[in-house]
């Protein structure tokens, strides 16, 4: 018989730590002194109590192990939880916004997909603004540990290929969740430490600099100005794509250099096509932007290097509107918000190695037709690939184009035009942040649309940060009778 003790303690005890690092922006709205800590104060102690009260009651069906059926409604059903309650100081601060738009902002930060209903931000409270980042910041690392930990261990989406990945130890999955979130933790911090620093070095105040730090090491892309990175010019936007770089390669190999193993990071083939994607992208589009649109070389660059990145890692900051870059670079814009990082970060979308995989049956079957007597098989990193990972991400390839297919359908009949509801849907399910158009491209905001449409892309940035699977095997039968 299913028991759901285990799940509720667990969700219990992260919304109670939820609650607690609501501390964080109470103390920052004191020390701005306009008043608005109550906001808070009040949504921490709620928070606290109901998270504390949870876990109490159900910590006696603890285990040291989960159950598959335990694993996926756990790995939602946190999603799910921890937005509702960190909508609360949306709902209670000085946004004062309605439980649709509170909700659509929590899960935004929370899946690190950037995109907002918020404008005025730069008058707004220093501490909702710190809430902003620090939900991020909290999603980034939740999804690290959750690709690392949990998706492996569940097979989605090909994810099975990692499942030793760095991490000898195949235990239980808590014990391993734990083991894995403390290795990475420290380095998460060490990157947004270092971050910060370089943040400020180069002319950010401390604020702006530990919220961006917070939103970038994530690739977040929630910003304190409704310009996003367009307030900021000059050599801080290399330093953030530098940045967005690096929290989009695999955190598993820091962990591996920082134990002195750098072999690993060097060899690792999806590091290698990250880099010589986001390297040809940016060449192509500095080219095209100095000839279509004169400028300085180097402005081109800049601008070409930081916006790809923002982009291609499903970080969403935008430094220029690059809308009115024209036809060719709109359409850019929305196929490479398609491809993400590597697996293991805190990027998001598809990710390299599911293409590197898709590449490599077609290029097996290809060989096959060439030559029906040999025997040709997919490999990854020098291996052969098993049928069960190449079903697998061929699932997910087939799950992603028709969720955002029903998604920008969905939109589409709440009253959205096309480019809107299809760049939308696109953006929700790969947790880019910005779409396309007037109205939700980088230099508009989600907060004109209705009701209907938030909560459907509200569903849209769960079920892609979770890598779809594990989201809809909770609604087959066959799961539930396991």
């Amino acid at each position: 018989m299913f028991d759901p003790r285990p799940v509720l303690y667990v969700i219990g005890l992260l919304v109670a730590l939820l609650g607690a690092s609501m501390i964080v922006p109470l103390v920052a709205d004191l020390i701005e002194g306009r008043g608005h800590w109550p906001a808070f104060f009040m949504s921490a102690v709620f928070t606290v109590l109901v998270g504390g009260a949870v876990a109490l009651s159900t910590a006696n069906g603890v285990r040291e192990g989960l159950t598959i059926q335990q694993t996926f409604l756990l790995t939602t059903m946190v999603w799910v939880a921890l937005p509702i309650f960190g909508a609360l100081p949306f709902m209670l601060g000085a946004t004062e916004l309605d439980f649709t738009d509170a909700m659509f902002e929590a899960m935004s930060g929370l899946t690190t997909t950037g995109s907002t209903v918020l404008s005025g931000l730069d008058d707004m409270p220093r501490g909702l603004l710190l809430w902003r980042g620090l939900l991020q910041w909290l999603g980034g690392i939740g999804i690290v540990v959750v690709a690392m930990a949990f998706l492996p261990e569940l097979r989605v989406g090909g994810m099975q290929i990692f499942r030793s990945e760095g991490f000898d130890t195949m235990g239980k999955i808590l014990p391993r969740a734990r083991e894995i979130a403390g290795r990475i933790f420290l380095v998460y911090v060490v990157i947004s430490g270092t971050c910060l620093l370089v943040y400020a070095a180069l002319g950010m105040n401390f604020f702006d600099a530990l919220v961006h730090s917070m939103t970038t090491v994530a690739t977040g892309g929630f910003a304190n100005y409704d310009a996003s990175f367009g307030a900021f010019s000059g050599p801080i936007e290399y330093a953030a794509a530098l940045f967005m770089i690096l929290s989009a390669l695999p955190f598993v190999r820091y962990v591996q250099l920082i134990n002195g193993q750098s072999r690993p990071l060097l060899r690792d083939s999806q590091v290698h096509v990250f880099l010589l994607v986001v390297g040809l992208l940016v060449v192509l589009s500095t080219i095209a932007l100095v000839y279509l649109f004169p400028r300085s070389w180097e402005q081109a660059f800049r601008e070409a290097f930081f916006n790809i990145t923002s982009i291609i890692s499903g970080t969403g900051y935008a430094s220029t509107d690059y809308m009115q870059w024209g036809g060719f670079f709109v359409t850019l814009f929305f196929f490479i918000g398609l491809i993400g990082g590597c697996a293991g970060s805190t990027a998001c979308s598809i990710k390299i190695f599911r293409y590197q995989l898709l590449f490599a049956s077609v290029r097996a079957q290809l060989q096959r037709i060439q030559s029906p007597h040999g025997v040709f098989l997919p490999r990854y990193q020098g291996r052969p690939v098993g049928p069960d990972v190449l079903n697998s991400v061929m699932v997910f390839f087939v799950f992603f184009v028709v969720t955002m297919g029903v998604l920008s359908w969905a939109l589409a009949l709440t009253g959205l035009d096309f480019i809107t509801a299809v760049s939308g849907a696109a953006t929700a399910i790969a947790n880019v942040g910005p779409g396309l158009g007037s109205e939700i491209g980088p230099a508009g905001n989600f907060g004109g649309l209705n009701d209907a449409a938030k909560w459907i892309l509200t569903v849209g940035m769960l079920i892609g940060r979770l890598e779809l699977m594990a989201v809809y095997v909770l609604f087959t039968v066959q799961f539930w009778r396991a």
